[in-house]
Order: structure tokens, then C-alpha cells, then sequence
């Protein structure tokens, strides 16, 4: 690409250069971690979502319903805000943040945000964004209900091994799934 100035070349690429540094690298939690890092841990409803500019950055405040708490001790209802999403015609994309859908149902791991705790509002975010975030299935014929981890269909960095795996839970049944939540909280 060629520009008319004398100079906008280098400026443009080192644009290009700032906007491709930014990257999304989770370092991988197991459930343990995930239920100390939360305050709540619920089951909840997905009621809307919608995307608002604020501080110069587009971020999602998603409504849900709680249908059962299994941690700490929430209001029936929670805003949780989380990175990017659409305003106008702009679209911000932040790797591994989850979005929902209305009437979804999930189990999520929240944590106050941090502006929550300055000014008191009620606003959460997911912990770990995909690791603390478990879409729920339910088998047509059975009923039978699973589990599956966000984090468990993208790459996540292993500390100990110093490499990015695909790991998580997937496809758990959901009495399993709560018996290791239980064991992690006592932990």
C-alpha cells in the first residue's frame, strides 16, 4: 500500500504491528483453581446481551437469571461484562472471551470486575473467561444432562509443560461434574 505522505508507511505498519501483538494467552486453570479464583459459581439462564462503548473500549453486558447457586451467594439476577462485542458497525473480537445466547443455560465461575469493586455496582466477569464457562447439553432421548468447558475446544498454555494444549472437560455428565465441583470447593 502506497500513501500520498511522506512517512505514513512506517506509522501504518506499525499500526498493523501494535493491533497483531495483541494476543489472548489463558493460562490453563484445573476446577480447583477456577472454584478458589470465584466468588459465585451458578447455574444460570442467558436473558440478553447487549454491547455498549465504555472507556474508549466496546464491551458485552449479558443478563442472566440464576437457576441454582452452587457458590457464594448471589442476587437472583447478574450482569456480567465482559471484553468486546459490536457497536454500530465496529466490531471488537477478543479470543476466548464467551458470548451467549437468550435462553441458553450454563454454569458459570464469576468474579466481582474490578470497577465493580471501585464504584459498587453490580457487574461480574467470567474467571478465566472460557475456562470458567461449562455450556450445558442435555440428551434428547436420556435427558441426561453434560457439561462442556469452553477452554476444552481451544488452545490453552500449560505452565508446567510450557506448551499450548487442548484440555478441559467435555461431554462430563453433570452428576459427575458436581461431585468434582464439590471435591474442588473443599480442597
Amino acid at each position: 500500500m502506497i500513501l500520498a505522505r511522506k512517512g505514513r508507511p512506517a506509522i501504518c505498519f506499525a499500526a498493523f504491528l501494535a493491533i497483531a501483538g495483541h494476543a489472548t494467552t489463558l493460562a490453563q486453570m484445573d476446577l480447583t483453581q477456577l472454584a478458589h479464583a470465584a466468588q459465585v459459581v451458578a447455574r444460570v439462564r442467558c436473558l440478553g446481551s447487549e454491547s455498549r462503548r465504555d472507556a474508549g473500549q466496546i464491551w458485552t453486558f449479558t443478563r442472566f437469571a440464576v437457576v441454582e447457586t452452587m457458590q457464594g451467594s448471589p442476587d437472583a439476577t447478574l450482569l456480567v461484562r465482559l471484553p468486546g462485542g459490536r457497536d454500530g458497525h465496529l466490531i471488537e473480537n477478543v479470543e476466548g472471551v464467551p458470548r451467549f445466547s437468550p435462553g441458553e443455560e450454563t454454569i458459570l465461575f464469576l468474579e466481582r470486575t474490578r470497577l465493580t469493586q471501585q464504584s459498587g455496582a453490580g457487574e461480574w466477569s467470567v474467571t478465566a473467561w472460557g475456562e470458567g464457562t461449562f455450556r450445558i447439553a442435555r440428551d434428547a432421548r436420556s435427558g441426561r444432562e453434560s457439561v462442556t468447558q469452553d477452554s476444552s475446544r481451544m488452545a490453552v498454555f500449560d505452565r508446567a509443560s510450557r506448551t499450548f494444549r487442548r484440555q478441559g472437560i467435555a461431554r462430563m455428565p453433570m452428576s459427575e461434574f458436581r461431585a468434582r465441583l464439590a471435591a474442588a470447593m473443599k480442597e
